[in-house]
């Protein structure tokens, strides 16, 4: 899982709580549920009966009268409404296609590929490439302009020229066929595995 998946459903459920909770309080006062089952709300708890209101006309003009008052209140309401506003935009501008097409666009009868399927095949296809010891693929951009990021860790003994003409060869070609883009961008990286050296003795 991505990071931003993350932080979406972390913040949806943090205003789910939220609006859930007041919801519950709203409702047990309206509905009057504190009196009629005979429960005792903690001390100090707000709404307990359908009379009640979360802000009463006497704290409205004793913090209404204080200077910092309005200023504090447009402040927090600014930044809220920037931050949902960022949310938002983070969201429209994605990091992944989501979705390929399969066969060519539009996709042939509505056949469409996860690109993290197709990433894990390439990675395992590229992992089992003689010479390779780790592999870490990901796709990014658009559906129609997506670009393949392959990470390779080499052996010490390992061709990197070898290695990257089966890569190109092999997964690479594999994923194009199998998604029928005749030209898939691609971005590779080789590193070879650190080893320990050896002692003589």
């Amino acid at each position: 899982m991505t990071p931003q998946p993350v932080v979406n459903r972390s913040l949806l459920a943090l205003a789910g709580l939220v609006l859930l909770g007041g919801g519950l309080l709203i409702l047990f006062a309206g509905l009057d549920i504190y009196r009629r089952y005979d429960l005792v709300p903690p001390v100090g708890w707000p709404l307990t009966t359908p009379d009640d209101v979360l802000l009463g006309s006497a704290d409205r003009a004793r913090w209404s009268s204080q200077g910092w008052w309005w200023p504090a209140v447009i402040a927090t309401l600014t930044l809220i409404a920037l931050l949902a506003l960022w949310w938002l935009l983070a969201q429209l501008r994605r990091r992944h296609p989501g979705a390929l097409p399969v066969g060519g666009t539009p996709p042939q009868e509505g056949i469409e590929l996860r690109d993290r399927a197709l990433s894990d095949a390439i990675a395992a296809e590229a992992g089992a490439l003689p010479g390779v010891e780790h592999t870490a693929v990901l796709i990014t951009g658009r559906p129609a302009h997506h670009l393949t990021r392959v990470a390779l860790t080499l052996t010490p003994q390992a061709s990197p020229g070898a290695v990257l003409d089966a890569l190109c060869e092999g997964p690479l070609r594999t994923a194009r066929r199998s998604t029928g883009t005749p030209a898939m961008p691609s971005e590779v990286r080789l590193q070879v595995a650190g080893h320990k050296p050896h002692r003589a003795e």
